[in-house]
């Protein structure tokens, strides 16, 4: 007997007579009620069937509570503002993207929830969106019914804090979701703010400037390389690059692999109305990133600006009482307190009294220059606050004939902050940043600069605009279908029968052969500044590919040469600044220490690719850790006009730089040997994850690497005895083209579909990730069949 816990799919193939099990046997809908249909096919993905938009819901919150349950239900701790009471206030918890204490969160989430006014704006929301949030919360609570409280994973099994789901938690994790591209990602931030004590001087100390940017660097969504950001690779062809004049598309989403930003695979169908199959995330009952029968799109997070942060002016007599035009505004006060089941060993529960003005609630970064002083308070409006939209247009995105139509199912700004890349089974591509951001144009930052020293952070991508004025409120747009938000009209959009990408940079280089669109505002996006090297190394292997030099036969992008491509690990950075490397060592080989020698002699014989046999990759990585950041450190520096090249090589010729580099390289040899592992030691050997007892290698390579496969372990070195720790990066990675049927979709998910380690089915797919094997994904009716594991489950909802 397995001491697994098999999923829910597996059990009802056998119907076992066990009561425990009995709810769970297929069955058929009552005569004359509602029925989904629930399949699971190979490696547990779920197929799920219904004549309407709740029984979907339904049906994908039943099949993700079969994967999930205990991740959903300590979730739902967090939108409800319980997790000290029931997991303790020290114990750390997920906050979007960062981790704090439970009594922290709990503060944040109470102050922060307007129930209210979720409950309004949610009531404003396409009917279909709103039936098939219904049939989500259904679905989860039948399935807590059918397994009760005994019958679920270790993690969870008998807790008193898994309850069922109530419409309001749904909402309230919406808009966690929504806002941690900005209000989410600083709560530390504004659970730091408190007024100056009586009697503070008003002046403020010099800011060191590096110090601003590894600050706000701290608390930034997509501007901290070794933070663990959300990135991805989105890329898309048209006729005029493919080789049967279909589109083609690569989404490969770089995801946290734990908490509910992990991904979960679905087949949506409503006969007759809606075939959509891909990867949707906790809490969601629609495909995300996904296909139907006629275009596929992916996501990538955006550079747009999903807040601005407002200086005010404050009344000399009274630090909460700040000026706009002239006339004084009293800040608003509300203290939070916990119930006393938050505290522990009988200290009094954690309490905040949090300020609240007309441009949101005030906040404080002191290290950036941006405290509470007697003179001045910061403020932060968040844009994507009350934004449940998003359902709804992912569910007529999932409805789309071709790009043309995915666009514009996109009208209602209900993309919180990431932008789409799509291609259509007629040859189209496209790149479309249609994410919220704040109605500020480049004349507005200028007029409404703030002091001089929060006006300079805009260069570090922190925009403060004069809160003294109130004609310095975001400019409110009619098209607009969120007040204060950029309308789409004047939001980038390239469509194309050639090839667009993005990897987390700004639409300025979605296609560099393709001019981009005008009179963007900066808060969009930047034109002329350095990029990623991912997005470097994309643009390198697509125009490599396409001019037929890259090794591979033909100059066309198939899905076949796109999974080539993709996993090819090269290392950007390796690959820029070795050559450099290596004559400085030969050069100055008299000078060097031993350990600078032996690692030079190493990565002279390094292949530049993070792929799991590559010798001496763990050494560069450790090395280009510390050297990327020597001053002015490139050889050639940055020119916007070959932004795809520069910077590059290694600018060993000036003695300190060299020093510094050098220096680099002697502790990136000290750093793998006291991680107990050889200077060559291959990546295979410290990048890997235990499944089920067996050591499962992983190829890919870090943000700061340039690599376009990014797994990461969000900045830790190598460590001693295990190595790097993945835990975020590549996630679902689907390759799709298509033929005169439809779809022909490969793809992976990394970690598989439950987050119960218990379960066959987490990290099931990481072999493949690990072979470079990918999935055939079954979207028609006779591959589902073929593939098709145990009996369906028919539910009556």
């Amino acid at each position: 007997m397995t001491s697994l816990r098999l999923p829910h799919f597996v059990r009802s193939a056998t119907c076992l007579a066990a009561a425990a099990l009995l709810s769970a046997c297929a069955t058929a809908p009552a005569a004359g009620g509602r029925g989904v249909t629930i399949e699971r096919t190979a490696h547990g993905i779920a197929h799920i069937t219904a004549p309407d938009y709740e029984g979907i819901g339904f049906g994908v919150g039943y099949a993700y509570a079969q994967d999930n349950v205990c991740q959903i239900a300590d979730h739902l701790l967090t939108v409800r503002g319980e997790r000290s009471q029931f997991l303790g206030p020290e114990g750390i918890g997920q906050l979007g993207l960062g981790r704090m204490p439970n009594a922290q969160i709990d503060l944040f989430v109470r102050a922060h929830m307007d129930d209210a006014a979720l409950a309004r704006a949610a009531a404003t929301v396409d009917p279909d969106a709103q039936a098939s949030s219904r049939g989500y919360i259904a679905g989860y609570n039948r399935y807590l019914q059918d397994t009760g409280p005994n019958g679920l994973p270790e993690a969870c099994r008998g807790k008193p804090w898994v309850r069922p789901m109530v419409p309001t938690d749904l909402w309230r994790g919406t808009e966690l979701s929504m806002i941690q591209g900005g209000l989410g990602a600083l709560a530390g931030a504004v659970l730091a703010a408190r007024p100056p004590a009586p009697g503070t001087r008003s002046g403020e100390a010099p800011v060191d400037r590096q110090q601003a940017v590894a600050e706000i660097g701290r608390y930034s969504f997509n501007a901290n390389p070794e933070g663990g950001e959300l990135g991805s690779n989105g890329w898309a062809f048209g006729r005029n690059a493919t080789p049967d004049g279909h589109g083609v598309l690569l989404g490969n989403p770089h995801f946290p692999w734990t908490g509910t930003n992990r991904f979960w695979e679905m087949h949506l169908i409503i006969p007759g109305k809606l075939d959509v199959m891909g990867a949707g995330i906790g809490g969601s009952p629609m495909v995300v990133i996904g296909f139907n029968k006629d275009v596929a799109w992916t996501h990538t997070v955006s550079t747009g600006k999903r807040f601005t942060l407002y200086e005010l002016k404050l009344d000399p007599s009274d630090p909460t009482t700040y000026i706009v035009d002239g006339q004084p505004r009293k800040m608003t006060a509300r203290t939070i307190s916990l119930p006393a089941a938050a505290a522990a060993g009988g200290a009094a529960p954690a309490q905040k009294t949090f300020y609240g003005t007309e441009w949101g609630p005030v906040l404080s970064l002191p290290r950036a220059g941006l405290g509470w002083t007697a003179a001045k308070a910061y403020a932060i409006r968040d844009v994507n606050t009350l934004n449940v939209r998003s359902a709804q247009s992912w569910m007529q995105m999932a409805l789309a004939h071709d790009v043309a139509e995915l666009r514009a199912a996109m009208d209602n700004q209900g993309m919180p902050w990431v932008n789409t890349i799509a291609a259509d089974r007629d040859g189209h591509a496209m790149y479309a940043d249609l994410s919220v951001v704040p109605d500020v144009s480049a004349e507005m930052l200028k007029a409404c600069a703030p002091s001089p020293a929060a006006a300079a952070l805009l260069d570090t991508g922190l925009a403060v605009l004069d809160g003294s004025r109130s004609a310095c409120a975001w400019h409110r747009d009619s098209a607009a279908a969120m007040p204060g938000a950029i309308p789409p009209a004047r939001m980038p959009v390239i469509v194309t029968q050639d090839w667009v990408q993005n990897s987390n940079d700004s639409f300025w280089l979605s296609n560099p052969h393709i001019a981009p669109p005008a009179g963007i505002s900066p808060l969009v996006g930047a034109i002329g500044t350095p990029q990623r090297l991912r997005t470097r190394s994309g643009i390198l292997e697509i125009e490599g590919r396409l001019a037929g030099n890259d090794g591979l036969p033909g100059n066309r992008m198939g899905a076949a040469e796109l999974r080539s491509v993709i996993f090819r690990d090269k290392n950007l950075a390796g690959m820029l600044v070795m050559d450099d490397l290596a004559a400085a060592c030969g050069a100055d080989a008299a000078a060097l220490t031993p350990d600078q020698t032996l690692g030079c002699r190493v990565l002279a014989a390094w292949d530049r690719t993070s792929d799991s046999a590559s010798k001496g990759a763990p050494l560069f990585r450790e090395f280009w850790r510390k050297a990327k950041d020597v001053p002015k450190v490139w050889r050639v520096p940055f020119d916007a006009a070959r932004p795809v090249v520069t910077p590059a090589g290694l600018d060993m010729a000036t003695p300190a730089t060299r020093d510094a580099v050098f220096k680099a390289l002697g502790d990136a040899v000290g750093i793998v040997r006291t991680a107990g592992f050889a200077a060559d030691v291959p990546l295979a050997e410290v990048q890997t994850r235990m499944v089920r007892g067996q050591k499962v290698t992983l190829h890919g390579g870090d943000e700061f690497e340039g690599v376009l496969n990014k797994v990461e372990s969000q900045g830790q070195s190598l460590i001693r005895p295990t190595g790097y720790q993945v835990n975020f990066g590549t996630s679902y990675i689907q390759a799709v083209s298509f033929d005169d049927r439809g779809p022909v979709a490969q793809a992976l998910l990394t970690y598989g579909q439950s987050s119960d380690p218990a379960s066959p089915l987490a990290y099931d797919q990481l072999p493949l990730f690990s072979a470079k094997q990918w999935l055939p994904l079954p979207f028609h009716r006779a591959d589902i069949d073929a593939q098709r594991v145990g009996a369906p489950l028919h539910l009556a909802y």
